[in-house]
């Protein structure tokens, strides 16, 4: 993950202590760099204390914004007093990425007119202005916080998750790897619905990728650097050369297609022609595609890459696309997510080992090498996903908890327990809502982050469960 840039802004006026926001640029940028981010800032020199405050002030810092434009990944706009809000929807409304209001607390001890600050008020005074002019922006709480502070420091890390997640999401490439299932229709989206919301989605026909995996032989050189990189990832004792090698091929093939049409994520008709015909299951492969960054949906379901792809940004790490499975004996509370192998080894709680797919060998046996089994380890889980109805993105957000509960060792594919509070109700909002037995999983929890960045910049309607 790049380090991440906000490019700092700071507010004035004149009849308040200007002098305080001297102190509120040391305070910020050492704030920021010891969180790990970089910053620019205008110079000091370029207006009084290097802040804004008249109009054309503020147009200034516009000028000097738009030419550092692709430099910063988000705004931090420190009101160190109660601001000129003139000044600033001037400086800000066409920053284009997210903006945070961060304004300082007054100290008990120091409420003479030298050094009271009135930023809790003024921050009102800046919000009202920017949402009269709709301009987006996030506030956190606590409502006035000090640059120097643990509370500002998680500020300032959830922010930057949102910064992530919508400067990542208002503009990607998905990839469509073969038609949607038939018996699948849980799985339908609407493709220009997508597009206007900046998701742009690249589809390809199976048979042109098993047209190239025949093309490829088992000596080629990237056939054997692929083998060698997927017996390193996950346990390929088991598996036939042939089958191995056919796996190989498909991943590579499949790291074509990311790199011709620059895929941020990808969605894989998985079954049953590549069972049939190539007598391999792709599960893996897509394992080591989420381990590596790039988000790999199963069973074509471009509605969870979506969301697993928002997951992966706000997190920093491998997302998941699983099925609402099984109950976990009487516990309402607690559900078995799985799926047949697709889950990145590093959310799973050892080595995986690739196996045949036991569906298929009940009827076709060989016909389905490529499962990476095993079980999800124990961590905080955020779980989401969506549908696209009448043109918009409909999207659902909670946590819960992934256990360390045993799943007896007959239970195949890569599953593991969830605790869900309040479980059952959330089921039935999510059964009427219309949304499908699949969900998408992500490390940590994050429902704020991304509820920020899918409401406030990137117009998906979000609905409560």
């Amino acid at each position: 993950m790049k380090k991440m840039t906000f490019a700092l802004c700071f507010g004035n006026r004149g009849f308040m202590p200007g002098e305080l926001i001297l102190g509120a640029r040391e305070d910020m940028v050492k704030a920021v760099t010891d969180n790990g981010y970089d910053y620019i800032m205008m110079d000091e020199s370029a207006t009084r204390y290097g802040a804004v405050e008249t109009r054309d002030e503020g147009l200034l810092y516009a000028k000097w914004l738009k030419q550092h434009e692709g430099q910063y990944d988000g705004v931090i706009f420190s009101q160190p007093i109660f601001v000129d809000e003139n000044g600033a929807i001037n400086a800000l409304r066409d920053a284009g990425v997210p903006i945070f209001m961060q304004a300082y607390p007054d100290e008990i001890g120091k409420m003479d007119f030298a050094h009271r600050r009135d930023a809790y008020c003024g921050k009102f005074s800046v919000t009202d202005v920017f949402t009269q002019y709709g301009v987006p922006f996030t506030v956190m709480k606590p409502h006035v916080v000090h640059p120097l502070s643990e509370a500002f420091n998680q500020n300032l890390r959830d922010f930057a998750a949102v910064c992530r997640v919508v400067n990542g999401m208002k503009r990607f490439n998905l990839g469509c790897i073969g038609a949607r299932t038939t018996a699948f229709k849980t799985v339908r989206f609407d493709e220009i619905a997508l597009q206007k919301y900046g998701i742009n989605v690249e589809s390809f026909d199976l048979s042109e990728l098993f047209e190239k995996v025949r093309e490829l032989s088992d000596d080629d050189g990237k056939v054997a650097r692929k083998l060698e990189t997927l017996g390193k990832y996950t346990d390929f004792s088991t598996v036939p050369a042939e089958n191995a090698a056919t796996l190989a091929k498909i991943s590579v093939v499949i790291d074509e297609y990311i790199d011709t049409y620059h895929l941020d994520a990808i969605a894989l008709r998985c079954w049953n022609e590549m069972e049939t015909y190539l007598r391999v299951c792709p599960c893996v492969l897509l394992s080591e595609l989420n381990d590596r960054g790039i988000v790999a949906s199963c069973e074509i379901d471009i509605c969870s890459a979506v969301t697993m792809r928002a997951m992966n940004l706000a997190s920093g790490e491998p997302t998941a696309v699983l099925d609402w499975n099984n109950n976990y004996g009487d516990d309402e509370n607690k559900v078995v997510l799985f799926h047949c192998g697709p889950v990145a080894q590093s959310l799973m709680s050892g080595r995986g080992t690739v196996t045949e797919h036991k569906m298929f060998a009940k009827n076709d046996p060989g016909s389905g090498w490529g499962c990476n089994e095993g079980r999800i380890a124990k961590f905080p889980m955020t779980f989401s996903n969506c549908q696209t109805r009448d043109g918009k993105i409909v999207v659902y957000v909670s946590e819960g908890e992934f256990t360390d509960d045993v799943i007896e060792d007959g239970y195949f594919g890569c599953g593991g327990v969830a605790y869900i509070p309040d479980l059952q109700n959330k089921l039935i909002k999510l059964a009427r809502g219309g949304f499908k037995h699949h969900t998408s999983v992500g490390k940590g929890h994050m429902k704020d982050i991304l509820e920020e960045a899918f409401t406030t910049y990137l117009g998906y309607d979000v609905v409560s469960i």
